[in-house]
């Protein structure tokens, strides 16, 4: 752990991009498998230790110190990892294993316990390291470690020590597991170099632009629903099949169904939805689809209830033929053709949209509430499947947001530069009997100035503390729009927001003037 926790501590005070390549490149080179190779996936995002959560390690700290003493520290440093790492007393009898800990021996350690055994072996590390270490373990164990690296950048850094070209490490990153043997093994020469043909790899996503203002000629686009679900790239090679998010992270374990019945080698891009209607076959909205997101293990009862199914948009192989240099009119052929061979109760094709010209498509888009659609996307016919945003290719123009005028009741602080300010706001709205109850929570859509006046606003209208949190008076609107509303069982109000973000600061308008429940509830689809 040492080691590592060196290399963290210096990237965290290094700012030139090159000086981190070195410090990565140095580390990667002269650490032995497997402890690189969870390093990496540490660095990049790909470690996953369940068994430790933020909420465990608040627990501990607050057992062996003064938890007043810690929650004022942590909302000032703004960091759980490092206060924690600072704050942990030194044992008063040394841990009778004075071995030191290597990072492969604490991920296997920690990735093997179960959550009511973690705690305690959490706390035995802890108890043998420096606050360094300490800072290291607890970034690793939390998956968040913010010392200015990308995932990116540590891909370059392991391409240049090994002298390896990034492009190539890059499109087979994502078919690969953590701790990487046969990546650090191609690196050393000691290993075949795996290709698309071994694992399935990730390819970046083609997307989109803002519409905006723009007009298109319909005659050069193609217009087509926007789904809102979540945007997943399937690929079937060598017998297996994974499901990429648009960030690549592999979400196949979450969706199994999915997974299981796309056996045909190929990769397509479309939208993963869940089925409302079982019978019917319609797309739910995105919050029956975020009760499967994240998980791990999904319960017969939930495949059952809420059946995952992908609209899709593109294909980009078929089989071994690359076709993301065609025109999306003939990938569009060739994707039609290829979902004949799917199942039809786990895949379909989205739906064209006809309009005669720009000003027709404007009124259909605008009449488009079903809960499932988040608005269209504009394509143009001739268009490659080329990674990332190119200028004139696609556009998205999602359907106008909604809006309701909140009553702000609850204010926390926020995270990083933002941990000195109160950022994060929860609102309400009236019920019929005249009580304010939270719909919501929000903390992006104002610039700066604005936080600093709704700071002010906070601490001088507390009505109570809790912790990082603050009741304020009830006295401030905020306009809070919103992608869609759809019923919550998990909240008071029984309505959950999507995408809520600050509109406007309402101080024209009184509190009790506000919008009420039944009036959001209208607004469901």
């Amino acid at each position: 752990m040492h080691a590592f926790a060196a290399l963290l501590d210096a990237l965290i005070y290094t700012r030139s991009r090159n000086a981190k390549l070195k410090l990565i490149g140095d580390y990667l080179r002269d650490t032995p498998d497997p402890d690189r190779g969870w390093a990496v996936a540490a660095l990049t995002g790909g470690l996953d230790l369940p068994g430790v959560k933020p909420a465990v390690i608040r627990a501990l700290i607050e057992s062996r110190v003064d938890p007043v003493l810690f929650r004022m520290s942590r909302d000032y440093v703004g960091d759980t990892a490092e206060t924690v790492a600072l704050l942990w007393p030194t044992p008063d009898h040394p841990p009778a294993d004075a071995t030191p800990l290597s990072v492969s021996g604490v991920v296997d350690a920690l990735a093997h316990l179960s959550r009511s055994d973690a705690p305690a072996a959490l706390a035995a590390m802890l108890d043998r390291l420096d606050a360094e270490e300490r800072f290291a373990l607890l970034k690793m164990a939390t998956g968040g470690l913010r010392v200015g690296v990308s995932a990116r950048l540590a891909k370059q850094a392991l391409a240049d020590a090994f002298g390896l070209d990034v492009e190539a490490v890059e499109e087979v990153w994502h078919g690969l597991e953590p701790p990487y043997p046969t990546l650090f093994a191609w690196a050393e020469g000691n290993g075949t170099q795996p290709t698309a043909a071994d694992v399935p790899v990730f390819r970046p996503f083609m997307l989109a632009h803002p519409l905006d203002d723009l007009r298109v000629d319909l005659g050069d686009y193609a217009a087509e629903w926007k789904w809102d679900g979540i945007r997943v790239q399937i690929v079937h090679v060598a017998g297996e099949t994974r499901l990429y998010s648009r960030t690549g992270d592999d979400v196949t374990r979450a969706f199994p169904d999915v997974a299981a019945a796309f056996a045909t080698h190929g990769v397509v891009d479309g939208e993963l939805m869940v089925k409302g209607d079982v019978q019917g076959g319609e797309a739910a909205s995105f919050n029956a689809l975020q009760q499967r997101l994240g998980r791990k293990v999904v319960s017969a009862k939930m495949l059952a209830d809420s059946p995952a199914f992908v609209r899709l948009y593109d294909i980009l192989f078929d089989g071994d033929a690359d076709l993301r240099a065609l025109p999306w009119t003939e990938r569009r052929a060739r994707l039609e053709a290829f979902v004949a061979r799917l199942d039809p109760d786990r895949f379909d094709v989205s739906q064209l949209v006809e309009a005669a010209d720009f000003t027709a498509l404007e009124g259909i888009r605008a009449g488009a509430r079903d809960a499932a659609i988040e608005g269209m996307m504009l394509k143009r016919r001739d268009s490659p499947y080329v990674a990332g945003r190119r200028t004139g290719l696609w556009y998205k123009w999602k359907r106008d947001p909604l809006t309701a005028d909140c009553v702000m009741m609850y204010a926390q602080r926020g995270n990083g530069r933002r941990s000195s300010w109160y950022s994060d706001y929860t609102f309400g709205c009236w019920s019929e009997d005249g009580e304010l109850l939270p719909v919501g929570k929000a903390y992006q859509g104002i610039t700066d100035q604005e936080i600093a006046q709704l700071d002010r606003f906070v601490r001088q209208h507390t009505l109570n503390r809790f912790g990082p949190v603050r009741e304020v008076e009830k006295s401030l609107v905020l306009e809070i729009a919103f992608d869609s509303i759809h019923e919550s069982k998990r909240h008071k109000s029984g309505v959950a927001m999507r995408f809520p973000r600050i509109a406007r600061i309402r101080t024209d308008k009184p509190a009790a003037e506000a919008d009420t429940l039944a009036a959001l509830k209208k607004l469901i689809t």
